[in-house]
């Protein structure tokens, strides 16, 4: 049902005005969303220098946030209030097995204008099943989540193995769905047992390190909920830049602002 975003181009939205920084609800020192980056899976079919050799094609000090495994409803509310404190809009690999559980910030995520990929029916180790059972967890995993927010056109093409397992053949059943595969350029460690202050300082020396990102985030984790305040307001001060990665088609919905062509990435 993804096969229409394949003869969208890779295009960027320039100056996207909704979350401009003195337009978020009065509060001029918030990170805000400086622009939006509309992937197709015509162009970018995997993303993600930790794995692969394509990625976002961010500027310096660009960051674009996402987040797995969720909902829940412990955590993903306080996510979601950091985010809208900031108005940073993020991206939000969801589980669909949680998306049942918690149909009502499935709602809330999509309402608040984040991205919503899917990560699978069960959160499996992908490439411990057979080839079926791939599929079924995939497309499973995409209804439920369209289910739970209401409306089919709230789930974009974009989709992460769980653990980031994968090979070969079940990056082809992703692909063969019409889907853009996400893994990230660095993660936060968010799952390990660590310290809300151990989150903030290894995700602040890796975007150091690389001046830019996607990174990887969890919002089923208390460390994460309570270390992503901090996190925004330190990226603020450090002069980073939220970007928000959207399907390729729906940037101008968002923005009305000049849509600026971009080539596809090194093959």
């Amino acid at each position: 049902m993804y096969l229409r975003h394949a003869a969208c181009l890779i295009s960027i939205c320039l100056g996207v005005t909704a979350a401009k920084a003195e337009e978020c609800h009065g509060h001029l020192d918030a990170l805000g969303t400086s622009r939006v980056i509309s992937v197709s899976p015509q162009k970018y079919r995997r993303i993600g220098n930790m794995e692969y050799k394509e990625t976002l094609p961010l500027h310096d000090h660009e960051v674009v946030l996402t987040f797995d495994d969720g909902p829940s409803a412990t955590y993903t509310p306080r996510v979601l209030d950091a985010l809208a404190a900031e108005c940073v809009k993020a991206t939000f690999f969801l589980v669909g097995s949680m998306a049942n559980e918690a149909p009502a910030l499935v709602k809330r995520i999509h309402a608040e204008g984040h991205t919503i990929g899917t990560h699978t029916q069960h959160h499996p180790w992908m490439t411990r099943l057979p080839r079926e059972a791939v599929k079924k967890e995939i497309t499973e995993g995409i209804a439920s989540v369209a289910a739970a927010a209401g409306n089919p056109k709230a789930v974009a093409p974009f989709f992460r193995f769980p653990y980031f397992d994968h090979n070969k053949t079940v990056e082809e059943v992703v692909l063969s769905q019409g889907l853009v595969i996400w893994s990230v350029d660095f993660t936060a460690d968010d799952w390990l047992r660590i310290t809300p202050q151990r989150v903030l300082s290894v995700t602040l020396a890796r975007l150091d390190q690389r001046r830019k990102g996607l990174i990887g985030f969890h919002n089923i984790q208390r460390r994460t909920a309570l270390a992503l305040p901090v996190l925004l307001r330190e990226l603020k001060k450090r002069g980073y830049h939220a970007v928000h990665a959207v399907p390729a088609g729906q940037d101008e919905a968002r923005s009305e602002t000049q849509v600026e062509q971009l080539p596809g990435p090194p093959q």
